[in-house]
């Protein structure tokens, strides 16, 4: 099979597992669907904060650690199926747990968290090798196409799961509900993986084996030596701090008015909705292979989210608007964060590049567990203006990165 053959097979592969995938993310929801149902159990602030570090801020920092592993490897696809089935297992042993919910408990909260962790770990692992998977097998002029086709085909199956999940959360009563999304959901992920057996992958450059102190200093050395990671990972410790955000916007709706399982999957509905169109109208109105407007972008959504929040939580319904912004903020980080690392990154670096970037995220970490302390101190009004402002501050390093694909005019699809 030469080049451009594998090369479509691969581009076939991607969007398969993409579409898949996103019939199974919505399932577990970090943003709602999970956070309303640690709420049903009597999970409080802090244990959001926690759930948060570890499905967002967790999953990034450990790809840290999990890069020291990867990055020896010629092959990289053992690895990948490996993260995969770790995180079917984990979904399929919560879905059965849940069925024995419905008294509220507080090991059952920390049983829950600690299966969070394994299916976030989970992808965590599976991601170092997906990224340096898809950036030797795809050419540089695809890569954009490819991911802006990705989460195109990827709002098809969210739409799609979402209703499903509207369906089943409004019909069936708590725990069966939940219990039913995550079995659910372990099915559709393992099909999944059906993307990922289609994929030829290029063998790697060779590595000697090294140390476990020496695979760290690779991280060091590339921290030392390129002012973009440094800036990149200052962008994503700024302005990336609205992922671990969005969660609270329930518990925060919940202060003000019930959530119940149909309201919370018109939340996720809405913010299903709120990044499709953010995609389409991206796809349609920006032709350019540039990232910096699109990274400007997110920082002024993101950054509008929390704010949105605090004005429309009078009204249950006004306050469902609030999801159109963090879709759209999820979704340009969708594009953004990838797009940038690949384009910072080369064949022989990028499995260090994407190990730093998880390590990068450590705000992801901090960030929830300090605001879920915070709440009880200085209330919800006084974190969400201080992350907002702390978001803005993302501008800067944003401004500063520089490549290619940055400065150089818009290149012909």
């Amino acid at each position: 099979m030469d080049r451009t053959d594998y090369q479509k097979r691969n581009y076939f592969a991607f969007l398969l597992h993409a579409l898949f995938l996103a019939l199974t993310l919505n399932f577990i929801d970090v943003n709602t669907v999970v956070p309303n149902m640690l709420a049903e159990l009597g999970a409080n602030e802090t244990h959001l904060g926690i759930l948060s570090a570890i499905m967002i801020g967790g999953t990034s920092f450990m790809q840290l650690i999990f890069a020291t592993l990867i990055i020896p490897m010629r092959k990289k696809k053992p690895a990948l199926l490996t993260g995969i089935y770790l995180r079917v297992l984990s979904l399929c042993i919560l879905g059965l747990f849940l069925f024995s919910m419905s008294e509220r408990s507080e090991w059952k909260i920390w049983t829950t968290l600690a299966l969070m962790a394994m299916f976030s770990f989970g992808g965590s692992f599976a991601n170092i090798s997906y990224t340096d998977i898809l950036g030797k097998s795809i050419a540089e002029e695809r890569r954009k196409d490819l991911l802006m086709k990705k989460q195109m085909i990827s709002g098809i199956g969210v739409i799609v799961s979402s209703v499903l999940v509207k369906l089943i959360l409004t019909h069936l009563n708590y725990p069966a509900n939940y219990a039913y999304l995550f079995i659910i959901g372990s099915i559709i992920l393992l099909i999944a993986t059906s993307g990922f057996w289609l994929i030829k992958e290029p063998e790697g450059t060779e590595r000697k084996k090294e140390s476990l102190g020496r695979r760290f200093s690779l991280f060091y050395k590339a921290i030392k030596e390129d002012p973009n990671i440094r800036r990149y990972l200052l962008f994503i410790n700024t302005s990336g701090v609205i992922l671990s955000t969005i969660p609270f916007l329930i518990l925060f709706g919940r202060t003000n008015f019930p959530i119940s399982g149909e309201r919370v999957s018109t939340f996720l509905l809405v913010q299903v909705a709120g990044g499709l169109v953010t995609n389409l109208i991206i796809q349609i109105g920006y032709k350019g292979e540039r990232y910096r407007p699109l990274l400007y972008l997110f920082i002024i959504v993101g950054s509008a989210t929390p704010i949105c929040a605090l004005f429309l939580s009078f009204s249950a319904q006004l306050y469902t608007l609030t999801f159109l912004f963090s879709g759209a903020s999820l979704e340009l980080y969708k594009i953004v964060a990838p797009g940038v690392l690949l384009e910072i990154s080369n064949n022989e670096n990028r499995s260090v590049y994407t190990g730093l970037s998880g390590a990068g995220s450590i705000m992801n970490i901090i960030y929830p567990i300090a605001a879920g302390l915070l709440i009880g101190i200085i209330g919800y009004y006084g974190v969400f203006v201080i992350t907002s402002l702390y978001m803005l501050t993302g501008f800067f390093f944003a401004r500063s990165i520089v490549c290619a694909r940055f400065t150089s005019e818009s290149l012909k699809q």
